[in-house]
């Protein structure tokens, strides 16, 4: 499973505006394994971290907003004193895109750190 974060971590984001189909079940599958502590509820896929405090959490936050800035793909971020829940979905498809878990990736990446 290792080999699908190394992949997903190095691509980019493609931008998406819609028109193509959200990701199969099918599809979803592997990648969702690939991924420590992601799950999925409805079209989203979701993980909360947890830290020492919340400096800890705040710096997190920054840098998760600093990678989804880069790849122009925005999570849901919902911040706690010690955690910051992270939701993806692509918007413009009505569920779950590669974009989703490029992105998932990467900032799993930044709490590895």
């Amino acid at each position: 499973m290792a080999n699908i974060i190394e992949e997903l971590v190095r691509k980019k984001c493609a931008p998406c505006e819609g028109g193509v189909a959200p990701l199969t079940d099918a599809q979803i599958g592997p990648l969702l394994k690939g991924l420590s502590g992601w799950q999925r509820e409805g079209e989203k896929i979701v993980k909360e971290f947890k830290f020492k405090d919340h400096y800890q959490a705040q710096a997190f936050t920054n840098a998760a907003m600093w990678v989804s800035h880069r790849e122009d793909h925005h999570p849901f971020l919902l911040v706690g004193y010690n955690t910051v829940k992270v939701e993806y979905w692509t918007h413009a498809i009505g569920g779950l895109s590669e974009n989703d878990f490029i992105c998932a990736a990467k900032v799993d990446m930044l709490f590895d750190i």
